[in-house]
C-alpha cells in the first residue's frame, strides 16, 4: 500500500498556499521596487521607505493605529478574562445566556451594522467622535475573541491546582492570581494579540466611529488607494505584516517557554 501524500494532494496543498501568500510575497517585494509604476519593476531600492518616515500625515495615521490598537486590545482583554471567569465558573446564574449572547453577538452581526449603531449610541449620549470613541469601538468589536480564546483555555484549567493553594491557606483570590492567572496566561496573550490584530485591520468601524484627529491607517490607506496605488503603501503595508508576524511568532515562543515549564 502506497504511504504519503498522494501528487494530488501536494499540488492542492501547493495551489492553496500560493493563493493565500502569493500577493503578500508580491507586495512586500514591490515595497522595494525603485519605480514609481507597481507593474514595472524599476530595481532594487529603499525610497519608498524613506518617503513613508517623511510622510507626516502616514506617520501620524500609524501612531493613532498603535495607540488605538494597544489600549483596546488591552481593554477588551481585561473584560473578556472577568466575562470568561463568570461563564466558566460562575455555574448556572441568572442572565448568563444574555451575557453570553451579547457577548457573542459581535461574532455574528455584520460590521456596518455594528459600526452604525455604536454611532447611535455616541450620538445619543454626546460623546464627540474622535480618538476614545474608535478605541472604545474596537474594544467591543474584539471582545467577543478574546473572550472566546480566554475562555476555551479557562475550561480546560485543572482547578485543582487552584483548590490546593486555597487548602494551604491562600485567598481565593490570590490563588486565582498567583495559580489561575500564570497558567492561562498564552491564552490571554494570544487574546491580546488577536484582538491588537483585528484592531490594526479595521476599517469600517473606525469609518463610523472616527473623528478629527482619529484617522486610522486603514482609512489613510483606503483613501490613498482610491486616488491610485501608491508605493507608499506597499511600505507601510510590509512594515506591518512584520509587526503582526513578529508578535505571532513572540506569542507562540513564549507558549512553547510556558508548555516546557510544565512538563518539567
Amino acid at each position: 500500500m502506497r504511504k504519503g501524500p498522494s501528487a494530488f494532494n501536494i499540488a492542492s496543498v501547493v495551489l492553496g498556499l500560493a493563493f493565500l501568500y502569493a500577493p503578500i510575497v508580491i507586495l512586500v517585494v514591490y515595497s522595494f521596487n525603485a519605480s514609481r509604476l507597481v507593474t514595472v519593476w524599476g530595481g532594487f531600492s529603499t525610497r519608498w521607505y524613506v518617503a513613508l518616515f517623511q510622510d507626516a500625515q502616514m506617520l501620524d495615521a500609524i501612531w493613532v493605529t498603535l495607540r488605538v490598537g494597544a489600549l483596546s486590545a488591552t481593554l477588551a482583554t481585561v473584560v473578556a478574562a472577568f466575562a470568561a471567569v463568570a461563564l466558566v465558573r460562575a455555574g448556572r446564574f441568572r442572565g448568563r445566556t444574555v451575557l453570553a449572547g451579547g457577548i457573542y453577538a459581535t461574532l455574528v452581526m455584520p460590521e456596518v451594522i455594528l459600526g452604525l449603531s455604536l454611532l447611535l449610541l455616541f450620538v445619543s449620549v454626546g460623546l464627540p467622535r474622535g480618538f476614545w470613541t474608535v478605541t472604545l469601538s474596537h474594544a467591543t468589536l474584539t471582545l467577543a475573541y478574546a473572550t472566546v480564546v480566554i475562555q476555551a483555555r479557562l475550561a480546560s484549567f485543572d482547578r485543582s491546582l487552584e483548590e490546593a493553594a486555597q487548602d494551604l491557606g491562600c485567598p481565593p483570590w490570590k490563588a486565582f492570581a498567583l495559580v489561575t492567572l500564570p497558567g492561562i496566561a498564552p491564552a490571554v496573550a494570544a487574546a491580546w494579540m488577536l484582538a491588537f490584530t483585528l484592531s490594526l485591520d479595521d476599517l469600517v468601524i473606525a469609518s463610523f466611529a472616527s473623528g478629527p484627529g482619529a484617522t486610522t491607517l486603514p482609512m489613510r490607506l483606503y483613501s490613498q488607494v482610491r486616488l491610485g496605488v501608491d508605493p507608499k503603501i506597499n511600505a507601510v503595508s510590509t512594515l506591518l505584516i512584520g509587526l503582526v508576524a513578529t508578535g505571532v511568532i513572540a506569542a507562540y515562543l513564549a507558549q512553547q517557554h510556558q508548555r516546557r515549564r510544565g512538563a518539567r
